[in-house]
């Protein structure tokens, strides 16, 4: 990939905190994101924004999606989520809003966390066609090209764009008949604008044109996965994949420019098909970093769908994944609150450093081995510390912490009972 000078800028700058805070060389860094296998996320635009490294070999990242929907427009809600993400060690936020004033809510998140901010730009382009009740495939290619450009000055670090909805990609659903047809918001509103206007998808006929807004402000372009299978039964079809290997061409395009690239990734998936649905993305697209929404592994655990993500998520980081997206409580039902957001955040963050640890990743290891140490030791302070939600361990301990054992085994105690018969 050729210099971005902005990139570049960053880079200098923050490399040495970078490889401090990922334990890796600094050269191993910079080679990655030179060779598109890491991104690093950061829009200079984003006052005081934490430059935050996705892609092997760094941390699996974890996402937290929050924003206002128009059943529900609370945008202090939407901060106050935001604020619970980031105290669970979210890495990052999206903004998916689609009710109130999305550009005061967007600059109001981008003000109140340094965490990166991803957003879907095309829900502020249809908006006020919604809102007026009118085709929301109205907008015009020039209409969405300028509200990218509009989020990039205000900072957004990266976007999810959904350049791989082709008609032919389209088409291949009807043909298909899949149960649940094209379930990504933006797939659905792509595929109607194709076929209102009788075009193929503005976002990949207008292609340079984003680029250039990229390069310029250093915006992550997250090749969002409009066919997505949204039911474990579709999974694999070939619109999906007709996705992928357009998102494979627009990849390299990217790289031809300057602009860092992330590939989203399913969805829906059965546990039996979580390794071949990442490896083949993986290697379909050149080993750019894959960013998936779970995945899935079971339909039919509403109101528990952080943790069928968690299962498919583990697996997918163990196969390759980079970046997992939660999923929370309210997952297919309704808007999530602050403690669907908690919930969803760390059974993320389990599945990622389970998968982490499997792979011998030495921050992983390490932090797997401390706590181990500490239980040996009943050293309830350290197990906190180590755990990865030390509230949670602080509370459960809280009625007995004054007592040694825990409340379930006592006098019972297993590491206690054979300690004191050594001594």
């Amino acid at each position: 990939m050729p210099n971005n000078p902005v990139l570049t800028r960053l880079l200098d700058e923050h490399l040495p905190a970078l490889a401090k805070r990922e334990a890796l060389e600094p050269e191993l860094i910079r080679q990655a994101i030179a060779d598109g296998t890491m991104v690093l996320l950061a829009n200079p635009a984003h006052a005081g924004v934490l430059p935050t490294l996705v892609g092997q070999p760094a941390t699996v990242k974890v996402n937290a999606n929050i924003g206002t929907s128009p059943f529900v427009e609370a945008p202090d809600k939407e901060i106050l989520k935001l604020q619970i993400a980031e105290a669970s060690g979210a890495h990052t936020v999206m903004d998916l809003s689609t009710g109130g004033d999305l550009d005061a809510i967007r600059a109001a998140m981008l003000a109140a966390s340094p965490l990166p901010l991803g957003t879907v730009p095309l829900y502020g382009c249809v908006q006020k066609y919604i809102r007026a009740k009118e085709d929301p495939a109205s907008f015009s290619a020039q209409e969405l090209l300028e509200e990218i450009e509009r989020q990039a000055e205000q900072g957004v670090d990266f976007m999810t764009v959904h350049c791989g909805v082709t008609r032919r990609a389209a088409a291949l659903v009807e043909e298909a008949g899949r149960v649940l047809g094209v379930v990504s918001r933006g797939g659905s509103i792509t595929v109607r604008w194709m076929k209102t206007h009788n075009q193929e998808n503005p976002l990949l006929t207008h292609y340079d044109q984003l680029l250039d807004i990229a390069v310029r402000h250093n915006v992550t372009l997250s090749l969002g996965d409009g066919m997505r299978p949204g039911a474990g039964c579709d999974a694999g079809d070939p619109a999906q994949w007709e996705e992928v290997v357009v998102l494979a061409e627009l990849t390299r395009r990217a790289w031809a420019r300057g602009v860092q690239v992330m590939i989203e990734g399913p969805g829906h998936v059965p546990l039996h098909q979580v390794q071949a649905q990442i490896q083949g993305i993986k290697r379909l697209c050149h080993g750019a970093p894959l960013y998936v929404l779970g995945p899935l592994t079971t339909d039919s655990a509403p109101g528990y769908d952080h943790i069928a993500g968690a299962i498919g998520g583990a697996m997918a980081a163990y196969f390759g994944a980079d970046f997992l997206c939660y999923l929370t409580p309210a997952e297919h039902l309704t808007l999530p609150d602050g403690e669907d957001v908690r919930q969803g955040v760390l059974a993320s963050r389990i599945a990622a450093q389970s998968a982490e640890n499997a792979l011998g990743r030495p921050l992983a290891v390490r932090r797997d081995l401390d706590i181990s140490r500490a239980r040996a030791a009943l050293d309830w302070k350290a197990m906190a510390d180590l755990a990865l939600d030390p509230p949670m361990v602080r509370h459960r301990r809280q009625a007995h912490a004054d007592r040694e054992e825990c409340a379930m085994c006592g006098e019972y105690c297993a590491v206690k009972m054979l300690r004191d018969f050594k001594k």
